[in-house]
């Protein structure tokens, strides 16, 4: 019985040893992105007009963190905490994520190579990870010249001191998330020109992260075959539920009967209407930021519906 407990405890011992190993090694080894390269961006007025432009409208830095106000159509932003940070998100079974603050009173010690790797690698100043709800892996798919526009921007924000909840990830996510993050290949040099409709519509549909909310998703990854169509589940916070649309060229179940017009004047109806006309009195909210993208130039809207109609069809039917 002795020799039997001696073995028993030894195993335990053992396991506990690689255990530790193992935590230890993905603390120290990842997340595995070589260091901030050493740069500065000259802030013109042609990168801040353009990064401005990317920001309100495109890629929606602000949208996410900055607080929004849940009690007007599709949460705009509390317009004097813009990019204060503090947006909550629930992630289910991984934890509870918040956005962190941008604006100089938080960010003005970084450098410009520290905020691009955060953009395109997902990885923070401090080495840490940052959830791959930062789409990193869209906006290292952005042109150079785009990037630094929008890093540029950035750091004009008005700075606000405020305190954001650490985001709180559960195990196993906080170890996943670690790994996650990986060196990005150098951004193009060029934004694909807007004479070609279908690459540049691919282009701005690809950073504004469109595939990421019309894409269903199971187990934390996209489902094969259904990208853009529609489906992933969202828990409003008014507590509804709610579900992406379909927006493939689909005949029954996505857009393939709308034009280019209809396209563009769904959200210019709402980026363009006043508050009153789009108070919900009752109905449901949405997650979509329909007023941020409702202010894209109507040629950029065009070149995104362009892309869209190039798309497999897919057939499915969304409870909206």
């Amino acid at each position: 019985m002795k020799t039997l407990l001696k073995i028993v405890g030894g195993l335990v011992v053992l396991l506990v040893v690689v255990a530790a190993c193992g935590y230890g090694y993905l603390m120290f080894a990842f997340p595995k992105v070589p260091p901030p390269t050493a740069f500065k961006i000259e802030a013109t007025p042609e990168r801040l007009a353009r990064g401005k432009y990317l920001n309100d409208h495109v890629v929606g830095c602000t949208t996410c963190h900055t607080k929004r106000d849940w009690t007007k159509f599709s949460g705009p932003v509390i317009a004097d905490q813009l990019g204060a940070g503090g947006e909550g998100f629930n992630l289910g079974p991984a934890g509870q994520a918040y956005s962190m603050n941008i604006t100089p009173a938080a960010i003005g010690d970084w450098t410009d190579g520290e905020l691009l790797r955060a953009v395109t690698q997902g990885v923070s100043k401090d080495g840490s990870p940052l959830f791959p709800l930062m789409p990193y892996d869209a906006y290292r798919q952005m042109s150079r010249e785009d990037a630094e526009s929008i890093i540029a921007f950035i750091r004009t924000l008005p700075p606000v001191a405020r305190d954001v909840p650490r985001s709180r990830l559960n195990f196993p996510f906080n170890l996943i998330v670690r790994t996650m993050p990986s060196p990005a290949p150098p951004l193009p040099e060029r934004t694909p020109d807007l004479s070609d409709r279908v690459a540049y519509g691919k282009y701005l549909t690809t950073i504004a992260s469109c595939a990421s909310c019309h894409t269903k998703m199971e187990r934390g990854r996209p489902v094969p075959g259904m990208a853009f169509a529609g489906g992933l589940e969202f828990h409003t916070r008014l507590g509804d539920v709610q579900y992406s649309a379909n927006i493939t060229p689909d005949l029954e179940t996505g857009i393939g009967r709308w034009t280019a017009e209809q396209f563009v004047a769904r959200f210019k109806s709402v980026a363009e209407a006043d508050e009153a006309s789009l108070a919900l009195n009752g109905r449901k909210n949405t997650e979509m930021p329909w007023r941020d993208y409702g202010g894209m130039k109507a040629e950029d809207l065009t070149a995104i519906f362009t892309y869209l109609q190039t798309l497999p069809a897919v057939r499915h039917a969304v409870t909206r």
